[in-house]
């Protein structure tokens, strides 16, 4: 039932966002998973119409917040107004108030907001003059960045980049991809004809489904492991956190459930190690100097570690 639903929800998804299946399911996975998305990549390749067309497929109301220098944490969590006419204070909703929010360009904001937003991400709740105002379920993050350009921006702290339990990125599109976009800029709206798959109910059964799945002590060793790893690393300063691991093992899960089985493999776990990984890592100067990334070190901790036969 899952895999139907999850092929439909990819096939609808799909109609709207001309980019790769690869992250269509990713962005899924992390939904299942419970977690939140970060973007990152260049303007123009689609990231608000993703975020888009899986609120349309899965039912979802959706916020788009669009951060600037001036954006503040209470754009984000609410704020109370005194009403003359009742004489009371009321609470007026923030764009937090949904199940899917789009924060465009993150690091384009200050970090007194962008800990607003990740206390929200955290909690699923906000507190506004001691009252507490619990957010929908379930509650889903997209937030974009791009890398590129610093000018003007704030790059986010690595105890908030943990919150994320994965980074991707789109890329561009192919050739073939390029001539489907162009082509579709004639209708109004490429998201239109999606059609609603699922429900929010349905979304919360399944994380609660996926704490079923079975991973062995093996498989969990080898997660563990490989997070291990990387606080040895010479070129790293600062490896995987337990957060790391945890969120490992649950997008292990919910890869495993899109391939029709409710126990974990090692290769589950490979499938999605760098992208729940290589954000959390920071790296020493010297790996910045002779240009190894994130994702080298990575796949170079993947290779020399081996799972143990499950």
């Amino acid at each position: 039932m899952i895999v139907e639903q999850s092929r439909r929800i990819i096939a609808e998804v799909s109609k709207g966002f001309i980019g790769s299946r690869d992250i269509i399911e990713k962005v899924l996975m992390t939904i299942y998973a419970g977690g939140h998305i970060l973007l990152e990549d260049c303007p123009g390749v689609g990231k608000t119409t993703l975020a888009v067309s899986f609120s349309k497929a899965l039912g979802l109301n959706n916020k788009r917040i669009q951060f600037t220098t001036d954006t503040l944490p209470s754009d984000i969590t609410g704020f109370t107004m005194f009403n003359r006419e009742k004489n009371t204070f009321e609470y007026v909703e923030g764009a937090a108030m949904c199940q899917l929010l789009l924060a465009d360009e993150i690091n384009r904001t200050s970090p007194k907001t962008q800990a607003a937003l990740l206390e929200v991400m955290e909690e699923h709740s906000v507190t506004i003059d001691g009252i507490t105002h619990r957010l929908p379920s379930p509650f889903v993050c997209i937030a974009t960045q791009n890398p590129l350009g610093s000018a003007g921006t704030q790059a986010l702290p690595e105890s908030q980049l943990d919150r994320f339990m994965v980074c991707l990125s789109i890329g561009y599109p192919t050739l073939e991809n390029q001539m489907k976009i162009i082509n579709m800029q004639n209708k109004e709206d490429a998201t239109s004809e999606i059609k609603t798959v699922t429900d929010a109910q349905n979304i919360l059964d399944v994380q609660k489904y996926l704490a079923s799945v079975k991973t062995s002590d093996q498989v969990l060793e080898y997660a563990i492991h490989l997070c291990e790893e990387t606080r040895k690393h010479s070129m790293v300063s600062l490896g995987i956190s337990p957060r790391g691991v945890t969120a490992l093992v649950k997008m292990a899960k919910a890869n495993a459930v899109l391939r029709e089985r409710n126990y974990v493999i090692p290769e589950d776990v490979q499938a999605v190690f760098i992208d729940v990984c290589a954000h959390r890592l920071v790296l020493r100067p010297q790996a910045k100097v002779e240009g190894t990334t994130a994702r080298d070190i990575l796949m170079e901790i993947q290779g020399q570690i081996k799972p143990a036969a499950v």
